[in-house]
Order: structure tokens, then sequence, then C-alpha cells
């Protein structure tokens, strides 16, 4: 962290504390308040942590209010648009662009690292069928550690190294089998002759009794899914990843913390709660229905997959998926599924619509996304198992370079205490 060049005074009760200001590459100023409670005697108070910065990154930089996204500096509809996924993972983990060689060194080590330890197929067998593919995931994964003995020691440069191949490499993986558990059809194993979204999409869709040829169209729209989805920032499943790494847990019981915190409905599940939308809707003649209840501040409902908290313009990324989403369309056709009849005509209404424009209500990635996976054929219970398959590796970028830091220590939010003062212990006869 650089020095301090600026300050701001704090007075409390007549005396003044004087609060060094850090200034960010990009962003807002930072007041730095770490010596305030034992200077003053006072905590801050922010619930959700939206105005708090808890930690340094030179990872992912957002602009809400202009619509940007930066990975390493690089705009993130350049990267969706020249790059792919595995490149994006070097960029994240290491911080540049990697060169020919080190791109097919890292490929190739995440290619070779796809397959489970094959007593870890017993697992699945402990969940009912009709489990929740996150539950699975939350539990397989944070099993790992039970079998790759080799990669825990956070201390160990070398294997948290490891340990982050071999997430980024079984995690496609793992999802794919969490599907195929739930739908009760055999496991089908990686291939090493197939690219990283390739391979997912046959191990999801491919069955022993035949081929299952992926098509190009399909393959380039996963990979742009995984990633517009590889980091977002301090997010709340990234913060749990780096809360729970604060206490020196183990890369996969972090990772694992990641992913039950990013199942929750006003997290992950955004494209699934836009795909329960659509169903509700139903046919295209009742959007005009939908959307004027959408517009009535006394009507609970709300478009999914419009607007986003954090973007206050276009999201940056919904651009880029836009551009999947026709294509993955087109191939597939929506002739006979009237889910996506009800998107493409959504789609047109709301950006036509003056409302929207004018409260910024545009289509955002989890709307794109969404359409794309019921294209494909995926259920909505596996949308969130995609996104956690594709944030998995700004996960790891977070934790790797919070251990990293030197000034990282043990998180340890305080509270404002609303509760009962002291008071003494009553013997059950006197209550």
């Amino acid at each position: 962290m650089t020095e301090s060049t600026k300050s701001a005074t704090l007075t409390i009760d007549g005396k003044s504390y004087d609060l060094p200001i850090f200034s960010p590459t990009a962003g807002p100023d930072v007041i730095d308040i770490r010596k305030l409670y034992a200077q003053a005697d006072v905590f801050t108070y922010d619930p959700g942590f939206t105005s708090t910065a808890a930690c340094d990154s030179r990872i992912t930089f957002i602009d809400g209010e202009e619509g940007v996204l930066l990975h390493r500096g690089y705009p993130i509809d350049q990267l969706a648009s020249k790059s792919h996924y595995l490149e994006v993972c070097y960029l994240l983990l290491y911080g540049n662009l990697p060169s020919p060689a080190e791109l097919e060194d890292f490929e190739s080590r995440v290619t070779n690292h796809t397959m489970l330890h094959e007593q870890m197929m017993y697992l699945f067998r402990g969940f009912r069928r009709d489990a929740h593919p996150m539950a699975i995931m939350v539990g397989v994964v944070g099993a790992m550690s039970a079998f790759y003995h080799d990669s825990t020691d956070i201390t160990d440069e070398w294997q948290r190294e490891v340990a982050t191949i071999r997430l980024i490499a079984k995690m496609p993986t793992i999802a794919a089998m969490a599907y195929k558990y739930t739908i009760g059809q055999p496991f089908e194993y990686p291939r090493n002759d197939l690219d990283y979204a390739s391979n997912f999409l046959r191990m999801c869709f491919g069955v022993p009794a035949e081929d299952y040829v992926v098509d190009p169209i399909l393959s380039r729209a996963m990979d742009r899914i995984f990633t517009l989805h590889a980091d977002h920032e301090q997010n709340a499943s990234t913060s749990t990843v780096r809360l729970a790494s604060s206490s020196g847990a183990n890369p996969f019981a972090c990772i694992a913390a990641g992913i039950a915190c990013l199942w929750g409905p006003a997290h992950g599940g955004a494209n699934q709660a836009c795909l329960e939308m659509l169903k509700e809707i139903g046919t295209p003649d009742r959007i005009p229905e939908f959307i004027a209840r959408a517009k009535d501040k006394n009507d609970p409902f709300r478009l999914m997959g419009f607007g986003h908290r954090v973007y206050k313009n276009h999201d940056p990324r919904a651009t880029v998926m836009k551009e999947s989403a026709d294509e993955v369309l087109e191939l597939l056709g929506v002739e006979n599924n009237p889910i996506l009849q009800v998107a493409k005509e959504l789609e047109k209404a709301a950006l036509a619509d003056p409302y929207f424009a004018e409260k910024k209500l545009f289509p955002n990635v989890d709307f794109y996304s969404g359409v794309i996976l019921e294209a494909m054929g995926f259920p909505t219970s596996m949308f969130t198992p995609i996104f956690a398959l594709s944030r998995t590796v700004g996960w790891i970028s977070q934790w790797k370079e919070m251990i990293a830091d030197p000034q990282n220590k043990i998180g340890r939010p305080r509270q404002l205490y609303l509760g009962e003062t002291s008071r003494d212990y009553v013997d059950i006869e006197n209550r």
C-alpha cells in the first residue's frame, strides 16, 4: 500500500482525530480507520459493508456508474470477445496475459488434472437423487481436502499452486457429475482432446451409448458465460472466501464456503430467478401485463434480469452475452420453446419502453446467460452450479492475493450491540 498523502479530520465531543486517506489507481479515495477504535474508542457502522473497503486488491475494478469492469486493467468486453476462459484465468491468477508458451503450459496443466480421485465417486451416492446440484458441489468440494492432502498447506507456495490448478480443472467435472447424478445418468469422464467449455458440455450431455459432438457455437457461448462470470470484485461470495481463508482454512474449505454463499437467490441465483419469471409470464401476449406490473410501485412484481445493484448503467458483460444469446437462439431456434419466445419479446418491449431507459433497467448478464442455458437444455437448478464453476478462478485469485498479503489478519467485524445490559441470573423457581 502506498503512503497516505491526504487526511480527514473526525471530531467527537470536541476532540479531533486525523485519519489517513489513501488514493487508489481507480475509484474513490479510502479513509483509513484501522486505528480509530484504539484512538477514539468508537466503531464505524456499515451494514452490508457497502461503504467499507476490507482489503486492497489488484485483480478487478468496477465502476458501476460508468458501466466499467476491468480484470487486471483489461475491459471485460475485450476479454470476452477476443480471449477465452483459460486465458482469462491465467490473467486473473498471475496478473498479465500469458505468452503462447505460458498459455500452452497452463492449459496443459489444467487439462491433465480434470479427473477426480475415483474414490470420490462414492460421495455422490450419499446424496438423494433429487438433491440440488449446489448441495452436492458444496459437499464434494469441501471433501477434496480429504483426498488431496498434498495441497492443503496454505503456507507452502507450491501447494497453493497445486490446489489452484486442481480446483479450476476439477470444478467442471464435479458440476457435470452433480448434474448427471440428479438425472440418473452415468458419469461421463473428461477427455483431454477437448477444450475447457466443450469438455464440460460433453460431460453434461454426452452418454456412453453414442458420441456427443459439441457445436462450436454452443462451446463458444459456454466459454463466454465462464469468462463473464470469472470475477466480480468483492461481492458476497468472494468476501466469504476471503473471510474463511483469513482463519487459515484450507483452500478447498474456502471455495466450498464461497459456493455455499453463491447459492443464495440474491447472489448466484439471479439467472435462475430470471427464468422462473419468464415461466411465470408464460406467453408473449402477457408481456404488456407484466411490464405494467413492473412499473406499478404497489405491485411486488419485479423484472428479474434487468438492471443491476452495482451497475447504474449498461452491464458491460451484457453486450457480449447478447451476441452469444442471439447466435445460440438462431442455431437452436425458439419456435418450440415458449420461454425463449417470451424472453425475446420481453427484451424488445423493455428496450423500447422509455420507462426502463430512464430507470436504467437494461437487460443484464443474468438475463442473457439464463436464456442461453435454457436454450442449451440445462435445467434451472444447474444455473448456479455453472456460475460457481465460472467464479472459482476469481475466488482462488482473491484467496491467493490475500494469503500473500503481509497485512492479512483474521476477519473480525464489529457490531452495534442493542441487547440487554448486564443482569443477574435468576434461579428457575423464582422466575
